[in-house]
């Protein structure tokens, strides 16, 4: 699982996303599925003040959705999840949160800020080199004769 998120430190930092929308956690959802799809990556994003349980219906192949059981916070699953990771080298980590940065960076993941993740996850994909136009007509004219004069000289040389 490369991403370790915390939702509500990305929506705050996401233009577009507001924190007093009652939807903003489902069009987080949204964007972030695009994006992991995108590079091909996948990704947990826990939000605070959750599902009973912690588990949500909002997640897919690419994307686990959490949402912290009280009285936990985000903060405290990520953390959580930080401990209990086998592979911690292989995390990025998305908060803001100091305690959870430290931890991130002593277990040896990467660490992102929120609002670098969002440039990310919201700039738009490269695109693929302008195609070539092709050969002018002079051009195929010259390569036309070229062709012609090798193939003269192919069956004159091969006749001999």
């Amino acid at each position: 699982m490369p991403f370790l998120i915390d939702g509500h430190n990305l929506i705050g930092q996401t233009p577009g996303l507001r924190l007093d929308d009652p939807d903003d956690e489902q069009k987080l959802v949204e964007l972030l599925r695009g994006y992991l799809a995108r590079i091909k990556k996948k990704g947990c994003v826990i939000f605070d003040r959750g599902l009973p349980g912690g588990a949500s219906k909002w997640s897919n192949s690419i994307l686990e959705v959490r949402f912290a059981p009280l009285p936990k916070t985000a903060d405290d699953v990520i953390l959580e999840r930080l401990r209990r990771e086998k592979n911690p080298r292989g995390l990025t980590v998305v908060s803001a949160d100091h305690e959870v940065i430290r931890a991130a960076q002593h277990a040896g993941a990467a660490v992102k800020s929120p609002a670098a993740f969002a440039q990310e996850m919201l700039a738009r994909p490269a695109l693929p080199n302008e195609k070539e136009t092709g050969l002018s007509a002079t051009e195929v004219e010259a390569w036309e004769e070229e062709f012609k004069q090798r193939r003269g000289t192919t069956k004159s040389s091969g006749s001999s």
